[in-house]
C-alpha cells in the first residue's frame, strides 16, 4: 500500500463523500466516527461533501461537530458548524418548475433549498419540464437518484468554496467518494481516493482504491495517511470551471 514519492506535499485536509463512502445505509460505525476524530484531532482538517439536504443529514448524522465546513445539496449549499451557518451558492429552480413537475407526477420529489431531487426514471420527465420552461440546469446521476442543480453546480464548486474560506490550496487534500456525482471533487483534489464499494468507473479514476469498503474503508485511508502507508504524491489539479 505504499506510494514512490514525487512531489509529496503535507496533506492539509481529508473531503469525505457521505452515502457509500463514509456511511453505509445512511449510517457512520463508531470506528469510522473514531477514526475521523483522530485524523482531526492531528492537526488536520476534514470536509463533508453531500447530496443530501442539511437537514436531513443532521438528523441521521450526530457529528456535524467534526468537520470544518459541509458541502451538501451537492455543492449548493455550504454550512459552517462551528457556527451554524449556511450559505446558498447558487439560487433554486423557479417555482415553476417544481409545480409543472408536480402536475406531471414526477415521484419521489424532494426539493431544498437549491436541489430538486427525484429517482430514476423520472430523468425524462425532468429533463422535457426543462426544456418546456427554457432553463438552465443540470441533472446529475448518483445511483439511482436523480438530482437537477443550476448548471455549473457540483461538489467540487462547493468544495471550493469552502477551501477558500479555509485557506486551503486544492492539492493539499485527499478526496474519497464512490458515485458518479463524486468524480468532480475527486479529479479537482490533490490526490483521489475510491472506496472498495465505489462504482468501477470511479475506482478505475481513482489515484487509489481501498481494500475495504464504505466507512472501513475510510478507517483504512486514515490509518495509512497518519501512520505513513499512503504517502500520496500530492499535485495541483486544474480549476473548476
Amino acid at each position: 500500500m505504499n506510494f514512490n514519492l514525487r512531489d509529496l506535499g503535507r496533506v492539509e485536509a481529508l473531503a469525505c463523500d457521505y452515502d457509500g463512502t463514509i456511511a453505509r445505509d445512511g449510517t457512520v460505525a463508531a470506528s469510522t466516527v473514531e477514526a475521523l476524530r483522530a485524523f482531526r484531532e492531528s492537526g488536520r482538517k476534514l470536509l463533508l461533501i453531500t447530496g443530501r439536504r442539511l437537514e436531513e443529514l443532521l438528523c441521521i448524522f450526530g457529528h456535524s461537530e467534526l468537520f470544518e465546513r459541509i458541502v451538501v445539496e451537492n455543492g449548493a449549499v455550504l454550512f459552517r458548524p462551528a457556527t451554524g451557518q449556511y450559505l446558498d451558492l447558487s439560487t433554486p429552480p423557479p417555482a415553476e418548475f417544481v409545480e409543472l413537475l408536480r402536475e406531471r407526477g414526477v415521484l419521489p420529489l424532494e426539493t431544498g433549498r437549491v436541489i430538486i431531487a427525484t429517482r430514476e426514471p423520472q430523468e425524462v420527465a425532468v429533463l422535457q419540464v426543462i426544456r418546456t420552461l427554457g432553463l438552465e440546469l443540470q441533472v446529475i446521476f448518483n445511483k439511482g437518484a436523480v438530482m437537477v442543480l443550476p448548471t455549473g453546480v457540483n461538489k467540487a464548486t462547493g468544495l471550493e468554496r469552502a477551501l477558500r474560506e479555509l485557506g486551503l490550496a486544492p492539492k493539499s487534500v485527499v478526496a474519497v467518494g464512490d458515485a458518479e456525482n463524486d468524480h468532480a471533487f475527486l479529479d479537482f483534489c490533490g490526490f483521489s481516493v475510491a472506496v472498495a464499494n465505489a462504482l468501477p468507473a470511479v475506482r478505475e479514476h481513482a489515484d487509489f482504491t481501498t481494500s475495504a469498503p464504505n466507512g472501513a474503508g475510510v478507517v483504512e485511508l486514515i490509518h495509512g495517511l497518519m501512520e505513513g502507508g499512503i504517502r500520496p504524491s500530492l499535485r495541483p489539479k486544474q480549476a473548476v470551471r
